[in-house]
């Protein structure tokens, strides 16, 4: 596995890449960002040139300096060949397994690659599947107005404007780490405050100017984090966010997709009316840990 520097190369894997979606979302995203200024200083390995079969994007050495951040040591990965895969993850120049990190992808054909070189390495192993949803015509952001207007035809009965939808900043970051999943710790607090310094985050506000509902973007161009408090659930809030956050990004022409947990059931209900739809694929999400830090 090399690094791919030249910016010609990237726009050509980028759109290569496209071909493969939604089983390549993960790396399709984050080199989206790569050629967009880079916010998160990340860098791109392929297998070979031109003729990839493998693709990883990884922060910078120099960004993965606490051994104990996992969403920092993030990597992304979309292989053509998950059989070879195996003999590349156990190269110490492409993951450090010294360190906590984690792998995510749209493949679960790469979990078995995964698994062996951990046990190699004694490493602990902690996965998670969920549901990936994309709006199929928006996620190339190549959508003609008229596909685009059909897409986010809101339903009437959920257009209800009542509170001010804004961007998102930093300032945010705490309230939004309370209620993260994923997240209720100090890296994750300072992922978050990043990712919201770099990325579009979009939230609702009640009477009183606090954000009662919020979704995030982060570097591979997911939207994460998204949370609505629950004496507000059911108002229409997560749609009001919705047409203003798809409205934006598509003006942008950024790529998006999020992932559901299975048990969301009203949240994948919502997203299918939004006209997201389900891809059979799935989001898999790697947490490997050294023994020694468990």
């Amino acid at each position: 596995m090399f690094v791919l520097h030249e910016s010609e190369k990237l726009q050509i894997l980028y759109e290569s890449l496209e071909k493969n979606i939604p089983e390549s979302l993960k790396v399709y995203g984050t080199i989206f960002n790569i050629r967009n200024k880079n916010p998160f200083n990340m860098e791109v390995l392929v297998d070979a040139w031109p003729d990839y079969q493998m693709v990883i994007t990884r922060p910078r050495r120099e960004e993965m300096e606490d051994d104990l951040d996992h969403y920092t040591n993030t990597y992304h990965i979309f292989t053509k060949a998950p059989d070879n895969l195996e003999e590349v993850l156990a190269c110490p120049q492409v993951i450090n397994w010294e360190q906590t990190f984690q792998i995510q992808g749209c493949q679960e054909s790469v979990d078995q690659a995964i698994r062996k070189v951990a046990a190699s390495k004694s490493v602990q192993v902690d996965y998670i599947n969920t549901m990936l949803f994309t709006l199929q015509t928006l996620v190339k952001g190549k959508t003609s107005s008229d596909d685009k207007m059909e897409l986010l035809k809101v339903d009437e009965d959920n257009k209800e404007r009542n509170f001010p939808v804004i961007f998102l900043d930093a300032s945010h970051a705490g309230l939004i780490n309370e209620q993260w999943h994923f997240g209720k710790n100090e890296r994750s607090l300072k992922y978050i405050e990043r990712c919201l310094q770099n990325f579009p985050g979009f939230g609702v506000l009640d009477p009183e100017g606090q954000p009662i509902s919020w979704i995030v973007m982060e570097q591979s161009c997911e939207l994460r984090m998204g949370y609505t408090v629950p004496k507000y659930r059911g108002q229409g809030n997560m749609w009001q966010i919705g047409y203003s956050l798809t409205e934006y990004l598509y003006q942008k022409k950024v790529p998006f997709y999020l992932h559901v947990a299975g048990d969301k059931e009203k949240v994948q209900q919502t997203l299918r009316s939004f006209g997201f739809e389900l891809s059979a694929c799935g989001w898999h999400q790697w947490k490997c840990t050294p023994k020694k830090y468990c």
